[in-house]
């Protein structure tokens, strides 16, 4: 069953009747709609034999309506007016995408790049759904997650690495400032530790540090790992971050290294989404975060 209420008549011949109706001339309209004056009268003679009525009356210079003309084209106006609103408005609209992400790699890693990618793509709209909760790719309409993990994330889900977690001890210079940097265990007990959901320093300690006994270490707790690290960039302490959300903060002087030694992360960082929905615009960003990542890299 169709949803169209109805045969709807030559949409060409409605054009024509439409501008034909406004000039009151067929000569003029031919010129407006850059055709011959016979093809619109052709048209207009198919639109009233379909309609079964006689829309114009020809005059020897000029048209008039007839009643069922003006009665008609009030009508056909608004339908037209309708359809040129309509293309205006969906040729205006930007592509929306959703990436769902953490708020620390949003405020730490992405946002920071996203000048540039507005600049290469002023036709994307991009929205980012920075949640800790892992976000549901049909409930909460995301086209594309940014996750920790390894895979596999789920059926029916595509999994590309992004970056490897390598995570290094960083703090504000002004913390060092006439103090020798940490050497051992003992030493670093001597420094605030900044500790996020991850509590990487018990592992970092063990691996890297050797110290005669155990030191007591004293500590700020985060629940967001971008909030660890703008309070070391305040000076408050040592943290232990993502090497990739700190790259701007260390070529800026806002931060410096601690330690060589690194650490591996329990999981990576992997770009996310479903096999099934193909999306062009989605192909676009995730090329560009891939640039990116190498660029860090």
């Amino acid at each position: 069953m169709s949803d169209i209420p109805g045969k709807l008549p030559s949409l060409n011949g409605l054009r024509a009747f439409e501008v034909a109706a406004r000039h009151l001339n067929f000569r003029l309209a031919a010129e407006e709609l850059g055709v011959t004056q016979g093809a619109v009268a052709q048209q207009v003679r198919g639109l009233e034999a379909q309609l079964g009525l006689t829309l114009f009356e020809r005059l020897p210079r000029t048209l008039a309506l007839t009643a069922e003309g003006r009665r008609y084209i009030a009508d056909i106006r608004r339908a037209f007016e309708i359809i040129a609103r309509a293309t205006d408005e969906l040729k205006s609209q930007a592509i929306k995408l959703t990436i769902s992400t953490t708020p620390t790699f949003a405020s730490k890693w992405l946002i920071p790049r996203l000048p540039d990618f507005t600049a290469l793509h002023p036709d994307l709209d991009l929205h980012i759904l920075a949640t800790e909760r892992i976000s549901n790719f049909v409930a909460d309409g995301v086209d594309l997650a940014v996750r920790y993990g390894r895979p596999p994330f789920g059926p029916g889900l595509n999994a590309e690495l992004l970056f490897e977690q390598e995570v290094i001890a960083v703090c504000s210079p002004l913390l060092l400032a006439g103090r020798n940097a940490p050497r051992t265990a003992e030493d670093l007990s001597a420094y605030p530790l900044l500790h996020d959901a991850h509590n990487l320093w018990p592992e970092f300690v063990e691996r890297h540090l050797t110290n005669s006994r155990s030191p007591s270490f004293k500590g700020i707790s985060f629940s967001q790992t971008s909030h660890a690290i703008e309070a070391a960039i305040a000076g408050q302490g040592i943290v232990l971050a993502n090497g990739g959300f700190v790259t701007d903060d260390l070529a800026k002087g806002r931060l410096v290294h601690v330690f060589e030694a690194r650490l591996r992360g329990p999981s990576d960082i992997y770009l996310v989404w479903p096999r099934y929905r193909k999306s062009p615009a989605r192909e676009t960003v995730i090329g560009w975060l891939f640039t990116e990542a190498q660029k860090a890299g």
